[in-house]
């Protein structure tokens, strides 16, 4: 209702066109896949470093994909033909999802246990068993993610805590077991009752903040696949919402940091 009959953006993308050098080259569709894998990752740290929305990733990594597509006179597929722009499209996308997915060696072993199950089972419960055979292969037991409290195996069945369920004061500092998805759930949890406790919370996570920030746009790109619309939402907007709450969190920083200084005057 808001944007009505206004010129209102929720973002806006630029692309920079510019005349291609008569020297260009003609490239394989493998040439290109090769490139895209080389380039890409810069320009996602660059666009998430920009705080882009996981909304607005794929339509944001359009262009550094189309600079590597349209630098090559042509793209020859396999049968002689040109590449069409819409089949380039396609394929920066599949390497879009390549490096999101390549930030997941990143994270803690019962992180990418749980987003592993995550991917499959979301917050409902599964086989028991296939939860010890995920966690087996991401070098943790159900024991211990239990012990690290994002999830519990009762009656053959393993299930993720849902949002609701996590207790209302966490403490970082005295997690003997601290994971970057029950960071990035406990922001998300805080920031639905207030920005301010989201960015005290995040000033005591620490160099973890920036880790649940990474899992927040992976966790995005598994629900929004789901089609699970409300889950993808929260990620998102934790994204959205980062800006202010870093800036809440170095507000709370400075304040701490303040009597020490006055202490060595």
């Amino acid at each position: 209702m808001v944007s009505i009959g206004a010129n209102a953006l929720a973002s806006s993308i630029v692309l920079a066109c510019r005349p291609r050098s008569v020297l260009a080259t003609l490239a394989t569709r493998g040439e290109f896949i090769a490139a895209l894998r080389a380039e890409l990752p810069e320009a996602v740290r660059i666009l998430q470093s920009g705080n882009i929305a996981p909304v607005d990733m794929a339509q944001s990594t359009i262009g550094p994909g189309i600079k590597v597509f349209s630098r090559y006179a042509k793209v020859v597929e396999a049968d002689g033909s040109s590449m069409p722009v819409s089949a380039a499209l396609a394929i920066i996308n599949d390497v879009l999802g390549e490096v999101l997915d390549g930030e997941e060696a990143e994270l803690d072993s019962d992180t990418r246990f749980a987003l592993t199950w995550f991917s499959e089972f979301g917050f409902n419960a599964g086989p028991a068993g296939d939860a010890d055979s995920v966690a087996n292969a991401k070098n943790t037991s159900l024991a211990g993610i239990e012990e690290s409290g994002i999830g519990e195996a009762r009656a053959g069945k393993f299930r993720l805590y849902e949002r609701s369920e996590l207790p209302l004061v966490y403490s970082p500092v005295d997690d003997l077991r601290r994971t970057v998805w029950e960071s990035v759930q406990h922001l998300i949890a805080a920031l639905e009752r207030s920005e301010s406790e989201a960015a005290e919370l995040l000033h005591t996570l620490g160099g973890y903040g920036e880790r649940a920030r990474q899992l927040a746009y992976l966790l995005y790109q598994k629900a929004n696949d789901k089609g699970w619309a409300a889950e993808a939402g929260a990620y998102n907007g934790l994204i959205t919402a980062w800006p202010s709450i870093r800036s809440g969190a170095d507000a709370t920083a400075a304040e701490a940091a303040a009597p020490v200084q006055e202490a060595m005057l």
